[in-house]
């Protein structure tokens, strides 16, 4: 096991979540931000990601990115679409802890952990830092709600602890099922991988067709999201 990979992943979600208490991280710059993540995971779903996975030989393997992408609009009904930056405060203003929002959330950053166990596969790195880029404005966002609906601040740090342990606990749970209780493992993980694409397609298009406001072009957001599918070219 790569141990970094597990301080990245955990890490990531620390220090960014918890700037939200030091620095003044604005909606624009935060839809930024995601602008960037989400042309990132685009690219490399398409450029590193998509290919791999048909490349394999494991039938019907497009069948599992469909189930990825249409089992990400059923978590969006529990997390209220945190993972692409929605941020309701409103709904949590009464003191009570959104823990249906956590659920979805912790679903779908645990499923999203998985196909990280396999560190052999040749996208492995591109998917790291996918996770990881995906990772960064949800705990901003996280922290930024709760914190804006009267949660307690030593509530919400336990919640982006939380949060931090999801992802590293959904890659170590892969990788004792692909170790002790899988026959096939390289089909075990091409369907996990294909799953978490569709996941990626999803979270990824909602974000670049909710970055134009009002059908309005707007420079920055585009320089950014060109800049997010050129990072991965450059990687691929």
């Amino acid at each position: 096991m790569n141990s970094l990979m597990y301080l990245a992943l955990f890490f990531s979600v620390i220090i960014s979540g918890t700037s939200v208490l030091f620095l003044n991280i604005s909606k624009k710059n935060l839809k930024l931000i995601l602008s960037f993540s989400g042309s990132f995971l685009f690219a490399i779903s398409v450029l590193h990601l998509i290919p791999d996975i048909y490349a394999s030989t494991t039938e019907n393997i497009g069948l599992f990115i469909l189930l990825g992408f249409f089992a990400q609009i059923l978590f969006e009904f529990f997390s209220e679409g945190i993972e692409h930056g929605h941020i309701h405060t409103h709904k949590h203003a009464n003191h009570t802890f959104p823990l249906q929002m956590m659920i979805g959330l912790s679903v779908h950053s645990f499923l999203e952990g998985m196909p990280l166990a396999n560190t052999n596969n040749d996208s492995h790195q591109s998917l790291l830092i996918g996770i990881i880029l995906h990772n960064i404005p949800i705990a901003i966002a996280l922290m930024t709600m709760l914190l804006h609906s009267n949660t307690s601040k030593q509530m919400a740090l336990t919640m982006l602890l939380i949060f931090a342990l999801i992802t590293p606990l959904g890659t170590f749970t892969s990788y004792l099922i692909g170790e002790n209780l899988i026959g096939n493992f390289s089909a075990y993980f091409d369907q996990l991988m294909a799953f978490v694409v569709g996941i990626f397609l999803h979270i990824s298009t909602t974000i670049l067709f909710e970055s134009s406001e009002n059908h309005r072009f707007n420079l920055i957001k585009f320089i950014v999201i060109l800049l997010g599918a050129s990072v991965a070219f450059i990687g691929h």
